[in-house]
């Protein structure tokens, strides 16, 4: 093992500065989990050097206060743990995997896909592992004695939609894995969901049942992208600059209609198809300038 040399040093850490410094999407959800994680982590040392909690609870109390529970009359007097509990995470080790998977399935993502895409898969992935979780948590009759003492906590069904996001969009899109080499992401996803599934009957049954929840929100929603319905375009409204129309979507001086702008967004998708058939037949190299120019465009677009 060859350590890095100071300049290698060096790039690293600007890199790392250059990657948290940004405006973006991806670092943000990744400052977002661990401040909440070390935010946790100092209650909880105030808590056990001062002797505060006597419940002999397996969770702290802000842990308690952030998780979702599996109990209906819990979560009704605690909805916001919907979303509190997919930034939350208790062991050092939880964090690092699911911000390390975050990071890469990210990228990949945002290759193809924007920043609000990411966002939206993010937390619309979580909510749906969460769904997963509580109405196993009250369906199953196996789960019926620990349901009212059960919750649910981290990122990991909203890092997995996102990942399962990226390998839907680009199956064929090839990592290389420490020790194994290239492999592609498609069989990557299928291994995270494989696992998953043979583990519901393991120590964390919720939290897999959660993660197989986020799963499918990603693999739906790219499905259903691939098939001309982007099921986050009622959250347009909420990011669109008033009188701001893009090139090429204008018409007689006047903004384009639903009609006409939806016509033109199919015949772009319909390329942006054809270019990621193309990059998975002969990969990214075999495109022409242009194509890459397009495909460059519409991922900042979108």
């Amino acid at each position: 093992m060859n350590p890095m040399n100071p300049s290698q040093t060096n790039q690293f850490f600007d890199n790392f500065r250059h990657f948290f410094s940004r405006p973006a999407v991806l670092p943000r959800l990744i400052m977002v989990n661990t401040a909440v994680f070390l935010l946790v982590y100092i209650v909880n040392l105030f808590f056990w050097l001062f002797q505060l909690d006597s419940s002999q609870d397996l969770f702290s109390p802000l842990t308690r206060f952030l998780a979702i529970p599996a109990s209906l009359s819990q979560l009704v007097v605690k909805p916001w743990t919907v979303l509190t509990y997919m930034f939350l995470h208790e062991g050092f080790f939880h964090l690092f995997f699911n911000m390390l998977v975050l990071y890469f399935g990210g990228q990949i993502f945002l290759q193809y896909l924007s920043q609000r895409k990411l966002l939206s898969t993010y937390l619309l992935g979580g909510l749906t592992g969460a769904a997963f979780y509580v109405l196993a948590y009250n369906l199953f009759p196996v789960f019926h004695q620990v349901s009212e003492r059960s919750l649910a906590l981290g990122a990991s069904a909203s890092v997995l939609a996102v990942l399962i996001a990226a390998a839907t969009y680009v199956p064929h899109y090839t990592v290389n894995l420490i020790l194994i080499g290239p492999v592609k992401l498609k069989y990557l996803a299928i291994v995270f969901v494989v696992l998953d599934f043979f583990s519901i009957q393991g120590n964390n049954p919720g939290g897999h049942i959660a993660h197989l929840g986020g799963a499918l929100w990603g693999f739906l929603y790219i499905w259903l992208y691939r098939n001309g319905k982007d099921v986050y375009s009622v959250f347009n409204q909420f990011y669109r600059k008033p009188m701001q129309v893009k090139p090429g979507y204008q018409k007689a001086n006047r903004p384009l209609t639903d009609d006409e702008f939806n016509r033109i967004k199919n015949e772009e998708q319909k390329l942006i198809d054809h270019i990621l058939d193309k990059i998975a037949k002969d990969g990214y190299k075999s495109l022409t300038k242009k194509e890459k120019e397009f495909l460059f465009k519409s991922g900042k677009n979108n």
